[in-house]
């Protein structure tokens, strides 16, 4: 039987024809009936099994995490290693073609991408796996075709019509140009040909808009590829195309739209918060916020670089919110700040309201008040849901001077209890983006000395690091919660204790970084980490981050969930290696606050 390698995927991609075709004519078949141990745990394998046929369930101490189909392959740690961590037992009849283990170590030590596949640490695996993923998501965008496009209406204006009424047009529809019909003839213009025509030309705006158009238009159709539309405005010097189909004009695309297309518009969405000069407008401009998700990840863009795009559009709604909805009496002496995930910028899909005030001094508690409502009521109106646990300007808890503030440091560090903190916490992370930004920065200065050596409630704060169960036993392999229905937790078991435990460590040092990668790089300035460690840390959090947010992405209900047996060995492998990352980081913070007191 011959048996083909897949030299389209990883790690066979890394080969040249002459080392596939030699692993190739290496391969062996095996049939296994099922039930029958494939490899067990802790044997030495004979090398790489690819399965042909059939099915391999995954076991980790006697428990399934995976199954394993056609063009699959196992066990690629254990190559280099030595051992398998699992065990690989046929589900039904199936063939497997192995790659003898003595012609992969020769490969290995032949073709250093193809070795690094089986030795890289999780920061260059994934480093690899994102250039990947890069180049194969651009190849995608650079396939899909004109009708995915968001496009311009194809509005017509006859070429009789005066530049006025054609720029009166414009304004109707909220579009930037328009077809000009003249006979047989059609034509385009837009409102930068309106205002050269009168600023620079001195035409009148009585004048006939047929005139000024230019009728060497480029026209694509709905079936048109992307790339074709980038070739034809490149090579036209075009910014603009027509879409029609026959006779018929469908739309028109705009240089601005490809990049939508390619990047979201972010920078849209930026300039019609700014422009926004009521609540409506503002609202129409907050719901367009979750559409740039999709987007940015569709062409590859890390999560890390997601976050800090939505993060920052979300600031700049709240503080337009701010500046629409507070009395101007009040405004100067107020800050508004923005915590949790919101505050440290690692917020993407949107959740809830995580929201406060510092004062200055007292205000007039009937503006104040009023505003506090507005503001919460204008949120919730643009999708933003109240938080569960009350963290909002709403709630007079997270409404303070700067003294009280202080004050309730004081209680919250000397108080034992997790609610307190809680609060230390989520007042650690915020950050602000309206307002008297200097009232943040002298309230959290208090707190960092209030902190700086009280080690007992350093420890009580860094203790939350081990609030939930580790997913990786003993041999590296990942164990499932009964609780969750045989499923593992990325938030509980690798994305909170990454966050909270390099917090813990920021907020010992007294840095004002929010972000969980600002922190990381500073720690690691501070030589409090490893750089590699550091750099390692980053790249798992980001990997889980990905993993959640693509969930979310597809609506899952659980998106916090995975089943092993559903993601791609690759997938399971750099999960393992997350959590070994979050497990070093789980012992430092152990070690360096004495948590086996507690």
């Amino acid at each position: 039987m011959s048996v083909l390698l897949d030299t389209a995927a990883a790690p066979f991609d890394r080969l040249t024809p002459d080392e596939a075709e030699e692993l190739q004519s290496a391969l062996d078949i095996h049939y296994y009936r099922p039930g029958e141990t494939i490899l067990a745990e802790g044997a030495k394998p004979e090398g790489l099994y690819l399965v042909v046929k059939g099915c391999v369930e995954e076991r980790q101490q006697t428990e399934p995490v995976g199954m394993l189909g056609p063009k699959d392959f196992f066990d690629a740690r254990a190559v280099v290693q030595g051992a398998s961590v699992s065990a690989f037992i046929a589900a039904e009849e199936t063939l497997c073609a192995i790659a003898p283990r003595a012609e992969l170590v020769r490969l290995i030590n032949a073709n250093p991408r193809f070795g690094a596949f089986f030795y890289l640490d999780i920061t260059r695996k994934l480093d690899a796996l994102a250039g990947e993923s890069e180049s194969s998501q651009f190849s995608s965008l650079m396939h899909a075709r004109v009708r995915d496009l968001e496009m311009m209406p194809a509005v017509p204006i006859d070429a009789t019509e005066s530049i006025k009424a054609a720029g009166r047009k414009m304004q109707t529809i909220e579009c930037n140009a328009l077809l000009v019909r003249d006979g047989e003839r059609v034509g385009i213009v837009t409102g930068m040909n309106l205002a050269k025509a009168v600023l620079l030309k001195d035409m009148t705006i009585d004048e006939p808009v047929g005139s000024i158009a230019h009728f060497d238009l480029v026209a694509v159709t709905p079936d048109d590829f992307v790339s074709h539309v980038l070739l034809l405005m490149t090579k036209h010097n075009k910014r603009r195309v027509v879409v029609r189909q026959g006779d018929d004009f469908l739309g028109i695309i705009e240089d601005i739209d490809l990049l939508g297309h390619f990047a979201g518009n972010s920078q849209l969405v930026s300039s019609r918060i700014d422009r926004a000069a009521n609540l409506d407008e503002l609202g129409a401009a907050a719901r367009q916020i979750a559409d740039q998700i999709k987007p940015l990840r569709r062409q590859g863009v890390k999560v890390e670089v997601v976050a800090e795009i939505v993060s920052d559009l979300n600031r700049r709604l709240f503080a337009k919110l701010f500046d629409l909805t507070c009395p101007a009496e009040i405004a100067p002496k107020l800050c508004l700040i923005v915590m949790g995930s919101e505050g440290r910028g690692e917020q993407t899909v949107r959740t809830d309201q995580d929201n406060g005030l510092i004062l200055a001094e007292p205000v007039d508690p009937v503006l104040l008040d009023r505003f506090r409502a507005d503001f919460s009521a204008a949120l919730k109106s643009f999708g933003f849901p109240p938080c569960p646990g009350h963290v909002m300007v709403s709630n007079p808890f997270w409404v303070r001077t700067v003294d009280q503030y202080v004050s309730d440091f004081s209680r919250w560090i000397t108080t034992p209890d997790n609610e307190s903190a809680m609060n230390v916490a989520i007042f650690y992370d915020a950050t602000a983006v309206a307002g008297d930004a200097h009232l943040l920065e002298r309230t959290k200065q208090a707190l960092l000395e209030k902190i700086g050596s009280e080690r007992v409630f350093l420890a009580r704060f860094a203790a939350a690091v081990l609030a939930f169960e580790l997913p990786i036993g003993l041999f590296n392999n990942l164990k499932l919660s009964d609780a969750e229905g045989g499923a593992l937790d990325v938030k509980k078991g690798g994305i909170f204790p990454i966050v909270h435990g390099v917090r813990a460590l920021a907020i010992e040092q007294g840095l004002n970084e929010t972000n969980t990668f600002d922190r990381l790089a500073k720690l690691a300035e501070k030589s409090l980490l490893k750089e590699d460690f550091a750099r390692g840390l980053a790249q798992a959090l980001d990997y889980l981050l990905t993993l959640r947010l693509d969930a979310q992405l597809a609506a899952s209900d659980a998106a916090s969930l995975f089943k092993p047996g559903a993601l791609t060995s690759m997938d399971r492998d750099l999960l393992r290696d997350s959590f070994q990352q979050v497990k070093q980081l789980r012992d430092l913070v152990r070690r360096r606050f004495n948590l086996n007191m507690f």
